[in-house]
């Protein structure tokens, strides 16, 4: 439920209100804007708690959370969430822009293309230390050896680094070595590491499952943020269609409708979204347009020979040109609010 106070309620009656929250076994989060403080509250509520706390001095109104989702929503936290990771933000109006090879294959093949998309604009490093694979047969991955050359590639460049989580018995030993939690489109609704990760002191990138609905994909940031973790990214990845052409459908109007939603920040793949690397430069300049909190994209030294996602790589030469029409577009954009 949502606890609106009046316009010049005093602290001493917001205080009195969050004690009472406590009593009740309610979670709650205070946002205070310039006119009046709102509470979003999470607990068991009934006709009675709500008639409860309505009475109580300085409270305006006692509104129930329509959705399904109450700590991710707009409504439970009216402002946006803005995540901070190493000298980087996710949200607050700054672009990341995330690049690496799907795999970490090798030290000095790693340490190679992220010296090179750093030079060439990338603001953190990607890199899959542990790859899920539809055969059990392809390479799955340097596992311990990745983080590793991870965590080195890090002390290099002095970028944020993300990567996949896949076992909830693995998350304190991944978490040591990088600084944003990956969980794959395969694991969006594995709620046992979601669970996990709630309890973990690290952002975590959400990826959209292939078959999930908008509803479905909040639900599961929610099982992270009501586990005590509201450091999620959320990230569009493409959903699966009829459509032959591409590796996925990249559903691009995710962006708004997240951003409308909820108050959590939002970042577009358009590599596994269209799994073709001539169609990443623009859909990546689509999902800033949208309004996206950054891109994450695949570059490798040479896409022909990659262990994974081959098609769907970029080159560092490609790569370096879509970081600089992609800030030509937060230009432009910036300019056209300016007018």
């Amino acid at each position: 439920m949502i606890i609106v106070m009046e316009p010049h309620a005093i602290p001493v009656q917001i205080e009195q209100v969050c004690k009472k929250l406590e009593e009740k076994g309610f979670q709650f989060h205070l946002s205070r804007g310039v006119e009046r403080t709102i509470i979003g509250a999470i607990g068991q509520r009934t006709p009675s708690t709500m008639e409860l706390f309505e009475t109580l001095p300085g409270v305006e109104k006692v509104v129930p959370i329509a959705q399904p989702f109450k700590m991710a929503s707009r409504e439970f936290k009216p402002e946006d969430t803005v995540i901070q990771v190493g000298q980087q933000t996710v949200g607050g109006g700054q672009i990341q822009i995330i690049a690496g090879p799907c795999a970490v294959e090798g030290r000095s093949k790693y340490l190679e293309v992220a010296q090179a998309v750093k030079e060439a604009g990338a603001t953190m490093l990607r890199g899959g230390a542990f790859k899920p694979r539809t055969s059990p047969y392809s390479f799955q991955g340097l596992e311990h050896e990745g983080l590793e050359i991870l965590a080195e590639a890090r002390e290099l460049t002095g970028l944020p680094v993300v990567t996949e989580i896949m076992d909830p018995r693995l998350v304190d030993e991944v978490a040591s070595y990088v600084d944003i939690l990956q969980v794959g489109a395969r694991n969006m609704q594995n709620f046992f590491l979601l669970r996990e990760l709630g309890k973990a002191q690290r952002p975590v990138l959400l990826k959209r499952g292939p078959s999930a609905t908008i509803e479905e994909w909040i639900m599961a940031a929610e099982y992270i943020i009501s586990s005590g973790n509201d450091q999620v990214i959320m990230c569009e990845r493409g959903i699966r269609s009829f459509e032959n052409y591409t590796r996925n459908t990249l559903d691009l109007s995710a962006v708004p409708l997240i951003k409308q939603l909820t108050h959590l920040p939002i970042i577009v793949d358009p590599s596994h979204g269209t799994g073709k690397w001539k169609l990443v430069e623009p859909m990546a300049l689509a999902a800033v347009g949208a309004g996206a909190d950054g891109v994450m994209v695949e570059v490798h030294q040479n896409p022909s020979e990659a262990l994974s996602d081959g098609p769907q790589s970029l080159t560092p030469e490609n790569f370096a040109r879509m970081v600089k029409r992609v800030r030509s577009m937060v230009m432009a954009l910036l300019a056209a609010e300016e007018n």
